[in-house]
């Protein structure tokens, strides 16, 4: 057996091990990376600890610590408070206004996973405390991100653009650009309406809530305002919540609102928005790290990392624990995954796959083939990799003229690029790492599901409607 149809077998085992078995899929991957690579491909232990995925490390790591610095002090629940106002209480404009803000994001430059490592804390905390659903407000922000990814001046579409012009190829950025939006805009409209959309329409405004606490008192965040701001009183050295190993409260708490600590209901004159000197400065480094990201183009986990080293020394005893919080077993799972991807394209598997696809003859099912395996394999590797990696391969294909290569272009993109919604791509690990108001556990079964979903109808769908009526040439 040859070392490629070996490594996909391994895969498949890995899955079903991890199904069966309480085992980190991580740790399996991390073995049969090691062994794979071995004693299959006759690889050197340098060559297989090169594909650790050491820059993703540091995002997890960096960007879970950062804002678990800004959980314990009440950082994140006055974000939740700013964007009540921002909406004027209307809870079914959050998720439509997550989604656009990501889309703005990515589309004027900014990578897909540091706009999601920056909002799906944020987005995430809002979600626990209103009570809507986590799967709802992180897809948004995972199809958000992907909704932008391909303009001009994105870093996807550069890409794109550039591997198409070496080529030779005709391109077309505007309809790169808007097939990536529509599709995804598509997937969010679905999202919205399956994971509790309907409720929150009915629901209408925070005013209109039953059972809502009156202005003042203590009363549990989880509950809704009527006509107030909540206000968090953090004390030093105490967490609004402390997660466990799974993504429970450790309080006991699980699901509903994910944050424990005791408020109080000002008046709707802004008085709950007053910031203690901490959050201030929490506040004025998650700010630093959009501008160091978004503007300077800094590393995203390692100016997290920074960040949180400083705002650490600032308040040793608020920042107590902090590192404890940090979502381990999931960065253990994303990297070891990645790591035996990488692997699989050192061994040459990912060009096996394709040159068997390529090699079948009929240009439309071809096409769909590419399309699927672009889409499979970006679910669990680097999107930019892939891309520059099939755009090519499907050169001999288009060349033949019998299909559009604009559109199958833009349909090989959104293929490779929605499915990143999977938990094993950078942004889906975020979600994960992130996730507030669910128990981690059980929002990585629901991400896994749904981005199983995605890989196969997201690129039948760009498929069916890009390339199949070969109206885009």
């Amino acid at each position: 057996m040859s070392a490629e149809l070996l490594s996909i077998l391994a895969l498949i085992v890995m899955f079903v091990v991890a199904t069966l078995f309480p085992v980190n899929l991580g740790a399996l991957a991390l073995v049969g990376a090691f062994l794979v690579g071995t004693l299959a491909a006759g690889m050197e232990t340098d060559q297989i600890l090169d594909a650790f995925p050491g820059s993703l490390f540091v995002i997890l790591v960096g960007v879970t610590l950062l804002f678990a610095i800004a959980t314990n002090n009440g950082t994140v629940d006055w974000l939740v408070r700013a964007a009540v106002h921002l909406v004027r209480g209307r809870l079914a404009a959050i998720p439509p206004v997550v989604f656009v803000i990501s889309a703005l994001l990515t589309a004027v430059g900014a990578p897909a996973p540091a706009v999601a490592a920056i909002l799906a804390p944020i987005a995430f905390g809002f979600a626990a405390e209103y009570r809507i659903h986590a799967m709802l407000i992180g897809l948004m922000v995972a199809h958000g991100t992907q909704a932008g990814a391909f303009s001009p001046i994105s870093v996807l579409g550069g890409i794109v653009n550039g591997v198409t012009a070496d080529a030779n190829l005709p391109g077309n950025n505007l309809v790169l650009f808007l097939a990536s939006f529509a599709f995804n805009a598509a997937a969010a409209v679905v999202v919205f309406f399956v994971f509790g959309g309907r409720e929150l329409l009915r629901r209408g405004t925070l005013e209109s809530l039953p059972g809502a606490p009156a202005p003042s008192g203590a009363v549990s965040s989880g509950s809704a305002p009527s006509g107030a701001v909540p206000s968090v009183a953090v004390s030093s050295g105490t967490a609004s919540s402390v997660a466990g190993p799974d993504g429970d409260d450790a309080s006991g708490a699980s699901g509903g609102g994910g944050v424990t600590t005791a408020t109080t209901r000002d008046t709707a004159t802004g008085g709950g928005l007053r910031l203690t000197p901490h959050q201030a400065l929490t506040l004025t480094g998650i700010v630093a790290l959009c501008v160091a990201v978004l503007v300077f183009k800094l590393d995203v986990g390692l100016t997290a990392v920074t960040v949180a080293v400083v705002l650490s020394l600032t308040s040793p005893k608020t920042n107590k624990g902090a590192v404890e919080r940090v979502a381990w077993p999931t960065v253990l799972l994303i990297c070891g995954v990645v790591t035996y991807v990488g692997v699989l394209q050192e061994i040459g598997t990912v060009d096996y796959v394709g040159s068997a696809v390529a090699a079948i003859g009929i240009p439309l099912l071809v096409a769909l083939l590419i399309c699927y395996v672009g889409g499979v394999v970006s679910a669990f590797a680097s999107t930019v990799g892939i891309l520059g990696a099939l755009v090519p391969l499907a050169v001999p294909l288009l060349s033949q003229g019998s299909l559009g290569p604009i559109a199958m272009i833009a349909a090989l993109s959104v293929s490779s690029a929605i499915v990143d919604v999977s938990p094993f791509s950078t942004t889906g690990a975020l979600l994960v790492a992130n996730v507030r108001g669910m128990a981690r556990d059980d929002f990585y079964r629901k991400l896994l599901a749904y981005g199983a979903v995605i890989v196969l109808v997201g690129p039948l769908a760009a498929w069916a409607v890009l390339v199949a009526p070969g109206w885009l040439g």
